[in-house]
């Protein structure tokens, strides 16, 4: 089994990489391998919708995307945590993920996905939610745990007080655990679900 976690936040070891080490102290104790990428900080820009990669394999920007598409490509599951600006996941995660995702060619189906969204004070709710939809559209089964996946602080390292934010950071991590866990066994028993050709429609009339 292995994990991909990608890290939104720019601060190397700010509370999102402080919510992050619960998830992969469980890991470890579960012999599950992960690799963990920070990308708050990187250069990442947004799809330029120039449809290079529905004719190539992979993104014509030449930044993390791609190396992280044959990650994603060699993983059982994706964590992602992202701080929240203005009530969204920041800039460089949400511009990672479009393009990730579109320019990837990865078949997601039955890898388990799981989000974090960690905040000061609000908006962890509306990221938690933008930030599964990636999941969702991509047929990834989504781990959940014993609340919503948010995480509180504002100076490095205040996040240790959230008790609860980090206790619940270890229900998804084990939870990831044993979904990615059983789903090997039904791919071996039964294999991935039938995959039909995708059908477009629009509402114009």
């Amino acid at each position: 089994m292995k994990v991909l976690i990608i890290n939104g936040s720019p601060r190397k070891d700010g509370n999102t990489s402080r919510l992050l080490l619960e998830a992969e102290a469980v890991f470890e104790k579960e012999n599950v391998d992960f690799e963990e990428f920070q990308i708050g900080s990187k250069a990442i820009r947004g799809c330029m919708a120039c449809g290079y990669c529905l004719t190539h394999d992979g993104c014509v920007i030449g930044d993390e995307v791609n190396e992280l598409a044959a990650k994603l490509k060699a993983a059982d599951g994706l964590l992602i945590a992202s701080p929240v600006y203005y009530g969204s996941a920041n800039g460089s995660m949400v511009s990672l993920l479009d393009r990730l995702f579109y320019s990837g060619h990865v078949d997601c189906r039955m890898k388990v996905g799981a989000a974090f969204a960690i905040a000061r004070r609000g908006g962890t709710t509306a990221t938690f939610d933008e930030l599964n939809k990636y999941f969702t559209i991509n047929q990834m089964p989504v781990a959940s745990g014993r609340y919503w996946n948010n995480g509180f602080g504002r100076e490095a390292g205040q996040i240790a007080g959230d008790e609860e934010g980090l206790q619940n950071a270890r229900v998804v991590a084990r939870n990831m655990v044993f979904l990615m866990r059983s789903i090997a066994l039904g791919k071996e028993k039964y294999g991935l679900p039938e995959k039909e050709d995708i059908t477009f429609t629009h509402f114009i009339r």
